[in-house]
């Protein structure tokens, strides 16, 4: 089973996130909205006891609730290329204090540390061979996106398959926050 712990987003956020989506850009793979969220941890391929593991100790945690925006465009970029478009997060104290008390548990239980830096985002698109003059031109028009502040009262551990369109998640447990 391949794992991550994340944020869902709701279904009228996810609505007005798509709306950023399929302008211009030949060789960008769009996200479909279904599968908007926010890694806080990828966890990958888990056996049925280890997940089981990993439910006790994100089910013990005890964390406060928070709002969230997401705002500003951006991509990431592998090997001087550009990856993927990414849609941000506005700084957030309480989603930092989140996701580190996730990753302490984690490691508490013996999973290896996430040696990636945190970067809070939500992916748009999967980009392959984009012309940068177009992409440029996209994340400019698009780079002063703004949503509404959505409230954040649970985060999710997800299972993903992956499809050859689109990989599919499936919400496996929700964990409130208090």
């Amino acid at each position: 089973m391949r794992l991550f712990v994340g944020l869902d987003l709701p279904w009228a956020l996810r609505q007005r996130v798509a709306a950023l989506a399929g302008a211009g850009i030949p060789g960008a793979r769009w996200v479909p909205p279904e599968n908007y969220h926010l890694t806080l941890r990828f966890i990958g391929e888990t056996p049925g006891y280890r997940a089981e593991e990993i439910d006790l100790a994100l089910a013990g945690l005890r964390v406060r609730g928070f709002a969230l925006t997401l705002a500003g465009v951006g991509t990431f970029a592998k090997g001087g290329r550009s990856s993927a478009v990414w849609l941000g997060v506005e700084r957030n104290p309480q989603l930092d204090h989140l996701q580190n008390k996730i990753e302490i548990a984690l490691q508490r239980i013996g999973l290896e540390p996430e040696r990636r830096r945190f970067v809070p985002h939500v992916s748009l698109a999967r980009l392959d061979n984009v012309v940068e003059a177009k992409l440029a031109s996209y994340v400019q028009g698009h780079n002063l996106f703004r949503a509404d502040p959505v409230a954040v009262e649970h985060f999710t551990l997800f299972s993903s398959q992956l499809g050859n369109e689109a990989s599919v998640y499936t919400a496996e447990v929700e964990y409130a926050l208090t």
